[in-house]
């Protein structure tokens, strides 16, 4: 379902029919400049998107400003580092790392200090994901065979199985002031889009669809008018492309359109923007474009794959 070490993109995509409409006119693609990336003097204050990449010959964890003109490698680890998830005041990143020798999730500061290891089991937990009340982390782990969803307190304690099920469940997602969860299962036969209650209960397929659906992301901040997420799909005909989608499974809508693969969404906090990556380069990139598919704007230009970008939330 992913790739690489923490996410690699093995699976194999089938074709389906277009169920949603083409967002008109092809975007233009704005290149910004950030030959002046730096280290000293980084602006952990402003509006910043974390990422994950491989310029440094492993993956890690890197900041950079919304508009990509500056940035850091905050990880800077030999293990790989990955599954971003920001708090809800942006203050901490938890994300998974294979640092101990296991997969296993841990928090830091944004300025990568005082790392912590929050979980510890032979199993493989990934796809944190932070309570909009800040006080549980939502993830996905192998501790029980297959993935399930699990939630822990964020000093580690308490873990608490929510999903129960032979298929995958994984990408926890809380969706507005957080009394539900959206996740990727397979337990339709296919990747859809799943809801259920912060308890486990009231699951519903939200996308039940035969194309392949995964990744989902929702507006981060416990915003309690919050009526869509964002997924990506196979649907349009065997790449993956950007859609968002309300709630209660109406207006369907894709975002992107190119020919080559887009992945990996995150909602800037006004809801008007999305941040993601795409091959359609020939490797992996990142670039940000309005919900309605327009203003499409490329951040990283590295040779390097750059994927999985994260939004700080405001």
């Amino acid at each position: 379902m992913k790739r690489s070490t923490l996410r690699t993109r093995s699976i194999s995509f089938a074709a389906a029919a277009l169920v949603a409409a083409a967002c008109g006119d092809s975007p233009v693609e704005v290149e910004t400049d950030r030959s002046a990336w730096s280290d000293p003097g980084f602006d952990f204050t402003a509006d910043l998107i974390a990422f994950e990449t491989q310029r440094d010959g492993n993956r890690e964890i890197y900041l950079m400003t919304a508009d990509g003109r500056d940035g850091l490698n905050l990880t800077d680890h030999p293990a790989a580092d990955g599954d971003i998830a920001w708090s809800p005041d942006g203050s901490q990143i938890a994300f998974a790392s294979t640092r101990d020798g296991n997969t296993e999730l841990y928090v830091m500061n944004v300025d990568g200090s005082d790392v912590r290891r929050l979980t510890d089991d032979p199993g493989i937990d990934r796809f944190p994901a932070w309570s909009p009340d800040g006080a549980r982390i939502a993830f996905s782990t192998t501790r029980d065979g297959n993935s399930e969803i699990y939630l822990i307190d964020t000093d580690g304690s308490n873990p608490t199985r929510l999903t129960d099920d032979a298929a995958e469940d994984a990408e926890p997602v809380w969706i507005g002031s957080g009394a539900r969860i959206a996740f990727f299962s397979t337990r339709s036969g296919n990747g859809d889009i799943w809801l259920m209650n912060a308890d486990g209960s009231g699951l519903e397929n939200l996308t039940d669809d035969p194309a392949f659906d995964s990744a989902p992301s929702a507006i981060q901040g416990g915003s309690m008018l919050q009526s869509k997420i964002s997924f990506v799909s196979d649907r349009a005909g065997g790449n993956l492309d950007v859609y968002t989608v309300d709630l209660d499974g109406s207006n369907l809508y894709r975002v992107t359109t190119e020919a080559e693969d887009d992945f990996d969404t995150s909602w800037a906090g006004d809801g008007q923007r999305l941040v993601f990556d795409t091959n359609r380069n020939g490797h992996w990139d990142i670039y940000v474009i309005d919900v309605v598919g327009t203003n499409t704007v490329r951040l990283t230009v590295d040779p390097s794959d750059d994927e999985s970008p994260v939004w700080r939330p405001y």
